[in-house]
């Protein structure tokens, strides 16, 4: 662990013990989600799941500060918000982020609670530890989370996992749109479109294995 550890591979979590991906893993990881075969699969079935919820779709993927915007297929309204690929976004105000919270072990969630100002984004940013665990309690049992414009005023968002072999959360699948023509009864409207996606793309990465 300790060579592992000087190659970047892991790196240590606060209590000093225990490891998490490091560095270098971390981009072999979204290196392969990133390949030219695997992209071009992973394309059609954004703009498939695009066009039928007629919003923008995104992959995101954790990165040691906040979720980061690996793919995304744009809707055609000329009404948009713009979150270009490689967008930083916070874990604890977005629908993505608040998926992958709500997977972590409760010592590893607890060491990032214990680290992170929840910083209001927007009014309804949820900015109260014990509010945002019972979030994230009712997201790890439903399966999805939605951003009730925590992190940007006029944007409602819904996301869900995409797991790996093993059941670990390894990226998610969400749309996003202006409230203007989306709120959360649509967004789950969605939900069945967007857990068939997400499972596709699980099986597309295991099938490049």
């Amino acid at each position: 662990m300790n060579t592992a550890e000087e190659e970047g591979l892991v790196q240590r979590h606060i209590d000093g013990k225990t490891f998490g991906p490091g560095r270098r893993l971390r981009k072999i990881a979204a290196n392969t989600l990133s390949s030219e075969r695997m992209r071009t699969e992973r394309l059609a079935i954004l703009n498939i799941l695009a066009e039928a919820v007629g919003e923008t779709c995104n992959i995101s993927v954790p990165g040691r500060t906040g979720m980061v915007y690996l793919e995304r297929v744009e809707t055609e309204w000329p009404l948009r918000i713009q979150l270009a690929e490689g967008t930083r976004v916070p874990f604890h105000c977005t629908a993505s982020g608040k998926m992958y919270l709500s997977s972590l072990a409760p010592n590893h969630l607890d060491r990032y609670l214990n680290a992170t100002d929840l910083t209001a984004r927007t009014e309804n940013t949820i900015t109260d530890r014990a509010a945002l665990l019972a979030e994230l309690k009712d997201i790890a049992q439903n399966g999805f989370s939605i951003d009730r414009a925590e992190f940007m005023e006029d944007m409602i968002a819904v996301a869900v996992p995409i797991l790996e072999t093993n059941g670990r959360l390894m990226a998610t699948l969400s749309v996003h749109a202006p409230k203007q023509r989306f709120d959360s009864d649509r967004a789950l409207h969605h939900l069945d479109g967007l857990r068939a996606a997400a499972s596709e793309l699980s099986q597309l990465i295991e099938g490049d294995d």
